[in-house]
């Protein structure tokens, strides 16, 4: 695997853009990716009952072969009644009609601020001139990437090279996420392009494994959206034998993919609205993997531990809260804490038994940026990884005046 700089653009076949359409006062809001070739797509979706119109319409929509993305932020399109349905086929029409498909040949995200009608006078022509500036430039491709942020502070991206069948194939991606991050997705879009070919039921398979132990293993506040989508395009253009089974080089492509949505999530929860650490909560000896990563996410979840790792404060007691309401099965007489940064490690637990510690020590660990949380069981060979940061007063500021 070869990991390069790039984006949706890099693989062959695909032109992006973003633009600043007019949602937002300044700031670009609009992307478009298209595919010189239809694609096969997968998608991953929210789980919140509550679902955005562009949400409800790409569930029933991806699985037709995609020509395009169309994505605005500023406006989530979310509990819009049927108004918002109908703004969303209208939008997917508008690209549709630019790339000589039909509608149901298009998908649709929206993010943004929740309970709005959008202004489809601005949409409509919003798609018109970003069409014009498309692209497969690398430049094109970071403009798309900043156009989905909302309050993120960075745009997100990456991509890698593998070889399959003796064809390079390249995956690219980019992704927006910074709050309302809980596990299961949140108010999280991201977008993959691969010029791999592989068949729908293949991507649709190798996506979802990924998704599991990435994006849903991330919690930045707790908070479920309605808009969250991970959806994956694959347009076949690097020439290779079509992945069509579970053998070595559907592996090597899963093994890509899950870097692209591993390195992602992580952007995500490392960009958590007024984060200024990223933590890793790993569980290892647990009975099963599920457990596992009830305990992961738990910890990672805790607003309490959230708060303390901001403090510098080497509260491990909060860890074995989470780990104990998180509803998995594990003796607490058993566990063993490590807190580790690249300023050392210290042991605060061992097994079932509180370890004196030198609280300058755990200070000194607990002021780089990324901290590191070991839960070290011997019940099994359950393990499983979660990140999300620390929470700041930040947050608060951001999240009190979001829609003003």
């Amino acid at each position: 695997m070869n990991i390069i700089t790039g984006n949706v653009v890099s693989p062959k076949g695909f032109k992006a853009c973003g633009n600043a359409i007019g949602l937002k006062k300044s700031k670009k809001d609009m992307a478009i990716i298209v595919s010189d070739v239809p694609c096969n797509a997968a998608g991953c979706f929210t789980t919140n009952v509550v679902k955005a119109a562009p949400v409800q319409w790409d569930m029933k929509t991806v699985g037709n072969k995609i020509k395009g993305v169309v994505v605005n932020s500023g406006n989530a399109n979310a509990c819009t009644g049927k108004q918002g349905l109908k703004d969303t086929e209208d939008t997917a029409e508008k690209l549709a009609s630019l790339t000589g498909v039909s509608a149901e040949n298009i998908l649709v995200c929206s993010t943004g601020v929740i309970g709005v009608n959008l202004p489809m006078d601005i949409i409509l022509k919003g798609i018109d001139d970003t069409f014009a500036l498309l692209g497969d430039s690398a430049d094109k491709g970071d403009m798309a990437a900043e156009a989905i942020m909302t309050t993120d502070t960075y745009a997100k991206k990456a991509a890698v090279e593998i070889e399959v069948g003796g064809k390079t194939v390249t995956i690219g991606g980019m992704a927006k996420g910074s709050g309302m991050i809980n596990p299961n997705m949140a108010t999280m879009l991201c977008f993959i392009t691969t010029d791999c070919a592989i068949s729908k039921e293949m991507l649709n398979k190798a996506l979802k494994s990924c998704v599991e132990d990435t994006f849903n293993m991330i919690s930045v506040d707790g908070d479920m959206s309605t808009n969250d989508t991970v959806l994956c395009l694959a347009n076949g253009m690097a020439g290779n034998a079509e992945i069509d089974g579970e053998k070595e080089d559907f592996e090597k492509f899963k093994e890509a993919l899950f870097y692209i949505t591993k390195k992602l999530a992580m952007s995500c929860a490392d960009d958590g609205e007024g984060a200024t650490k990223l933590i890793e909560a790993k569980v290892t000896g647990a009975k099963n993997k599920e457990n596992a990563r009830k305990m992961a996410l738990s910890v990672v979840s805790s607003s309490l531990l959230k708060a303390a790792i901001f403090g510098e404060d080497a509260n491990w007691g909060r860890v074995l809260c989470a780990m104990g309401y998180s509803g998995a099965e594990f003796d607490p007489m058993a566990v063993t804490i490590v807190f580790r940064s690249e300023n050392g490690d210290i042991k605060l637990m061992d097994k079932g038994t509180p370890v004196v510690f030198d609280e300058d020590l755990a200070a000194k660990i607990l002021s780089a940026h990324n901290i590191y949380i070991d839960m070290i069981l011997e019940e099994g060979d359950g393990e499983a990884v979660a990140w999300g940061c620390d929470l700041t007063y930040d947050y608060v500021k951001i999240n009190g005046d979001y829609r003003s």
